[in-house]
């Protein structure tokens, strides 16, 4: 693995265990062995640190972001869709434990996650309407865009939320409060199949 890597994966170690305003670079050239001037070398502060990790986070969600619009979901692909959101979300954890704080402080953190947060509604607006395309899903246009909004937060928030609980982040307690939230929006058959579902995802959790 190169150096430049090497730092990414140490200070995202760091970043998630202590929180990212707790950590400086020296203490990341410490953990990794290296001198200070090393690591400035490829990173000329914690600034580029965060937005490198970042651009890594965006890169890995990109293609969950652009499924092919031709391609073929089954009901339980849904559910797997957003397990992999939330399985990355959790992985960069520091970016959303302080999140409005950390974007007031790096502008350009800020415009990115913006455009990301875009991009994440866009394609959950388009999985819903493939949904309703199918006559699965019975709510209006409106209704459907409201949902877009909590389902968005609750990706954004709940790993956080949980640990306010004094909880470890647990995937797929997102998930399931997110099927959840989908559920009330599906034909009755469909809607009591995801509810089971949604219970035995919980149960496998615990």
């Amino acid at each position: 693995m190169k150096t430049r890597d090497r730092i990414l994966e140490c200070a995202l170690q760091l970043f998630n265990q202590k929180g990212e305003p707790n950590v400086s670079t020296m203490e990341v050239a410490n953990e990794m062995g290296i001198s200070p001037g090393n690591l400035y070398y490829h990173f000329h502060g914690k600034e580029p640190l965060v937005l490198g990790l970042f651009e890594r986070f965006q890169a890995e969600l990109a293609p969950l972001l652009d499924p092919p619009a031709d391609a073929q979901l089954k009901p339980e692909d849904y559910w797997l869709f957003l397990h992999l959101i939330v399985e990355r979300m959790a992985h960069y954890r520091f970016l959303f434990q302080d999140l409005s704080n950390l974007a007031g402080r790096l502008p350009k953190l800020a415009k990115g996650i913006r455009n990301l947060l875009t991009s994440l509604k866009r394609t959950l607006a388009s999985l819903l309407a493939r949904l309703k395309t199918a006559g699965q899903l019975v709510s209006d246009t409106q209704a459907l865009g409201q949902l877009v909004e909590q389902i968005t937060l609750t990706l954004l928030f709940s790993l956080d939320y949980q640990r306010v609980l004094d909880r470890e982040g647990e995937v797929r307690v997102v998930v399931y409060q997110i099927m959840m939230l989908v559920a009330p929006h599906l034909l009755l058959p469909i809607r009591q199949a995801t509810e089971r579902l949604a219970l035995r995802y919980l149960e496998d959790s615990n």
